[in-house]
C-alpha cells in the first residue's frame, strides 16, 4: 500500500485531494495556507481535514521507517525469506510489524533462550509433534550437562514452547480481541497509602471495576495518574479460563502425555509473556484513546480561547486585584503601551479604598480610560465592587478578565524583554489589559500547555499535546490576521511560513528601518524568500497602506485578477473595497484560469465586501450576581450569570464570581443526550445557571444550564 491509498483507507477522501494536498505539503506548505489559498487543488479541505492528511501521512512514515529497519537487522541475521519479506511488506500498522519481527529479536536471556543452550528445542519439537506417548524417557536422554533431571528437560521444553506460542501472530490477536471486547480494569488501594492526604481526591478509585473500553477518557487518566502518584494498583483482567482454552483449541491436538506438557506450556506461556505483554498493550491503546480525547477537549478550548471577544484598540486600565500586597494598576493605551503603573491597597489591612478611590477615578481622567480590566484571581470581586462605586466622567466599561497563565508570562524571557525595568507584578497586570484588548495577541506568548483550558493535561503524552497545540495557535493566528506592524515577535512567529527566526528578523527590520508601507516591502526583511513571502504574505496585514488590498486576506498573487476587475467595470481596486452592489456585477467565470478557479474568487468577493473583517465577537460587559462573595451564599434553586471557563468531556465549569467553579454535569446540558459539550456552551460564554446542589465542606457546586 502507497502512502497515497493508506490516507484514503483512513479518511475517505477523494484521491486527487490527498494526491495534491500531499504534493502541496512535500512543498513545505502550511495548513492555513494550504486551506485558504490552494483550495481547487485540495477539492475545498478545511484545516481540520488537511491536518488529518498530515496525520496519516505522519503515521505512514513511521511504519514505513520501522519497516525499513526490521529489514535491515532480518538481512542482517539472514533469515529474511521471501515470504517473510511479502507478510512485512503488506503490513499496514505497528503492531502487525513488531508481531512478525517478536522471533528475531535479540533479546536479553531468556528462559527459552537458555534452554536451547541446554540442548532441549529437539525434545521441544518432539513434544510438539504429539506422537510420543512415553514423554519422561525421551526427556531423559537430555539429561547432561546443565540439565540434572527429567523434570529439568521437561521444564527447558515447555520454555522453548511457550516462546513459540508467544509468537504466534494468530493466538496474539485472538487475545487481543478478547481484551478489546471484554477487558476490565480494576484498582486496589494500597493499604499504607489509604489515608495520606494527598490520596483522598483518588477515593473513588480506591476499589474500583469497569469495562476497559468504555471507561472515560478522564477517568482513566485519573486512575493512572493515581497509579503513577503511588496510590492504587491496576490490573487489566479477562477471563481466564476462555483464553486459555481458545489457545489449546488452536494447539492440542492429541490426546497423550505431549498434550499434558503443552497444556503446561500454555500456561505458562498465557501468564508469563501473552498476558502481560497484551494487557500492556491494551491499557496502552486505552491510554493513547484518552489522551486523544483529552488533547481535542484542550484544543477546542484553546481554539475558544484565543478567539475570544477583543475589545479592540481602547485605553485600558488594568488591575490585578490582591489584599495584603495590595491591587497593581497599570493604564495602557489603544496599541497597549505602558503608559503608567501604581500599586492600591483598598482591602484589607490597609482599608484604604477612599485613596483608592481617587487613585482611579483620577488615572481614568488623566489617560482618558475607556475600559477597565480585573484580573479574576483573590480579591477580585471586592475590587470590582470597589470599581463599581466609582462615577466616572466618561463612560467606563467595567470586565473581569481571566488571570489563567498570566504569572507565567510576567516570569518569562518574553515578558522581561518587553519591560525589562519593571517587576513581575508589573508585567501581570499588562497582560491582564492587553489580553481584554486583544487576547489572541497576548496568549500566544504563553506556552498553551499552562492556560489551564482542559482536562489532565500533565497525564497525556506532552509531544501530541504540543503539536496538536502549536496547530491550533497556528490557526487561529492566521485565521484572523496579523498587522505586521504592531504585532509582537510571538504573534508573527505563528504566522503561516514565518516561525520565530523570520519573526525576529520582521521585528528588527521595523525597529531599524520603519514600518512596512506595503506588503512588497517584507520582501526587504533578511533572509525572507520567495517560498516564507508566498506563504505568509496574505496573514499579514498593513493598516493605511496605499494599496488597500494589503489590509486585507486577498493574498498578492490575486492582485492582478482583482486590478482586472475593476478596470472590467471602469472602476479603481479602492472602488471595489465594502461595494456590495457593484461586486455583484462581477462575472466570476470570466476570470477563471489554470492559476485560479471559482472557489478562490468567491473568496476574494467576500473579502473585498468585509476587507480584513475580525472573525471574532466584540466583547460584552458581564456583571456577576454582586450578592455572592463565598460558597456559603449558595442556595439551591437559585438562578446566577456565570462564565463557562473550562470544558471537559463529561461537561463544563462554571465562574458565578466565587473561588469556587461549579460544575455543570453533561446530564444537566441539556434535557436530551448530549453527544459534544461543545455543540451547547463555549469557552467564556455567558450563561444562566441554577444551583442544584451545594457541598460546602468538599467544596463542590452542582449546576444546571438554565435555558
Amino acid at each position: 500500500m502507497n502512502l497515497v491509498s493508506y490516507i484514503i483507507s483512513n479518511t475517505q477522501f477523494s484521491q486527487q485531494s490527498v494526491k495534491n494536498t500531499i504534493d502541496l505539503l512535500n512543498q513545505d506548505c502550511t495548513i492555513p495556507f494550504i486551506s485558504r489559498y490552494r483550495k481547487e487543488q485540495t477539492g475545498n479541505l478545511d484545516e481540520v481535514k488537511i491536518g488529518e492528511i498530515v496525520k496519516f501521512k505522519e503515521q505512514f512514515e513511521a511504519i514505513e521507517k520501522r519497516k525499513k529497519s526490521i529489514f535491515k537487522t532480518l538481512e542482517e541475521q539472514d533469515v529474511l525469506s521471501p515470504e517473510l519479506k511479502q507478510k512485512i511488506e503488506q503490513a499496514q500498522d505497528l503492531i502487525t510489524l513488531e508481531d512478525l519481527y517478536l522471533p528475531f529479536k535479540k533479546s536479553r536471556k531468556t528462559k527459552a533462550e537458555k534452554a536451547r543452550q541446554n540442548g532441549l528445542e529437539p525434545l521441544a519439537k518432539i513434544i510438539m509433534s504429539q506422537n510420543a506417548n512415553d514423554v519422561e524417557s525421551i526427556a531423559y536422554k537430555y539429561t547432561k550437562g546443565n540439565v540434572n533431571s527429567v523434570d529439568d528437560a521437561l521444564e527447558g521444553a515447555r520454555h522453548i514452547i511457550a516462546e513459540w506460542i508467544n509468537e504466534r501472530t494468530d493466538i496474539r490477536n485472538n487475545i487481543r480481541n478478547q481484551l478489546e471486547r471484554f477487558a476490565m480494569i480494576s484498582t486496589k488501594v494500597i493499604k499504607t497509602k489509604a489515608n495520606d492526604e494527598k490520596a483522598q481526591k483518588f477515593r473513588d478509585y480506591f476499589d474500583w471495576q469497569e469495562s476497559l473500553s468504555r471507561i472515560p477518557s478522564h477517568r482513566l487518566l485519573a486512575i493512572l495518574r493515581a497509579e503513577s502518584e503511588g496510590f492504587i494498583r491496576v490490573k487489566i483482567e479477562i477471563d481466564n479460563d476462555k483464553a486459555l482454552d481458545r489457545i489449546e483449541n488452536r494447539i492440542i491436538r492429541s490426546n497423550n502425555a505431549c498434550a499434558d506438557q503443552i497444556e503446561l506450556a500454555v500456561k505458562d506461556a498465557y501468564k508469563r509473556l501473552l498476558l502481560p505483554s497484551l494487557s500492556n498493550e491494551a491499557l496502552q491503546i486505552a491510554k493513547d484513546k484518552a489522551d486523544e480525547s483529552a488533547i481535542s477537549v484542550f484544543a477546542k478550548n484553546l481554539k475558544q480561547l484565543l478567539l475570544g471577544s477583543p475589545l479592540g484598540e481602547k485605553r485600558v486600565l488594568a488591575i490585578d486585584p490582591g489584599f495584603r500586597t495590595g491591587c497593581k494598576l497599570v493604564c495602557l493605551d489603544a496599541q497597549g503601551q505602558l503608559k503608567y503603573n501604581e500599586t492600591i491597597y483598598p482591602h484589607p489591612p490597609k482599608n484604604d479604598s477612599t485613596g483608592a478611590i481617587k487613585k482611579i477615578s483620577s488615572l481614568a481622567d488623566a489617560y482618558k480610560i475607556e475600559a477597565i480590566a480585573i484580573g479574576n484571581g483573590t480579591a477580585s470581586r471586592e475590587t470590582e465592587a470597589l470599581i463599581r462605586k466609582i462615577h466616572f466622567k466618561n463612560d467606563v466599561q467595567v470586565f473581569v478578565v481571566s488571570e489563567a497563565g498570566a504569572s507565567i508570562y510576567s516570569a518569562s524571557k518574553i515578558a522581561r524583554e518587553e519591560f525589562p525595568d519593571y517587576d513581575v507584578t508589573v508585567r501581570g497586570s499588562v497582560s491582564i489589559g492587553r489580553r481584554l484588548q486583544d487576547p489572541l495577541a497576548e496568549l500566544v506568548k504563553i506556552n498553551a500547555q499552562s492556560i489551564g483550558v482542559g482536562q489532565y493535561q500533565h497525564d497525556v503524552d506532552q509531544n501530541k499535546l504540543q503539536k496538536q497545540l502549536d496547530v491550533v495557535v497556528e490557526n487561529c493566528v492566521n485565521a484572523v490576521g496579523v498587522n505586521i506592524n504592531t504585532a509582537s515577535k510571538s504573534l508573527l512567529s505563528y504566522v503561516s511560513g514565518i516561525g520565530p527566526k523570520l519573526a525576529e528578523n520582521i521585528f528588527n527590520y521595523r525597529n531599524d528601518i520603519g514600518v512596512f508601507k506595503s506588503r512588497k516591502d517584507i520582501k526587504n526583511v533578511p533572509r525572507l524568500g520567495s517560498k516564507a513571502f508566498e506563504q505568509g504574505a496574505a496573514f499579514l496585514r498593513i493598516k493605511d497602506a496605499k494599496n488597500p488590498l494589503d489590509d486585507s486576506a486577498v493574498h498578492p498573487e490575486s492582485y492582478a485578477v482583482v486590478a482586472k476587475m475593476a478596470k472590467d467595470l471602469g472602476k479603481s481596486v479602492e472602488d471595489l473595497i465594502g461595494n456590495a452592489e457593484l461586486l455583484k456585477k462581477v462575472d466570476l467565470k470570466l476570470y477563471c484560469s489554470n492559476s485560479i478557479g471559482l472557489l478562490t474568487l468567491e473568496d476574494i468577493i467576500k473579502e473585498l465586501e468585509k476587507p480584513g473583517l475580525d472573525i471574532r465577537e466584540q466583547a460584552k460587559v458581564f456583571t456577576f450576581n454582586q450578592n455572592i462573595k463565598t460558597i456559603n451564599d449558595l442556595q439551591e434553586g437559585q438562578l446566577l450569570p456565570g462564565i463557562v471557563n473550562n470544558i471537559t468531556n463529561f461537561g463544563c465549569f462554571v465562574d458565578v464570581g466565587i473561588k469556587e467553579s461549579g460544575l455543570i454535569h453533561v446530564s444537566n446540558l441539556s434535557d436530551s443526550f448530549v453527544k459534544d459539550v461543545n455543540a451547547h456552551v463555549s469557552l467564556h460564554q455567558q450563561i444562566i445557571v441554577k444551583v442544584l446542589e451545594v457541598d460546602v465542606a468538599r467544596k463542590r457546586i452542582q449546576l444546571k444550564l438554565h435555558k
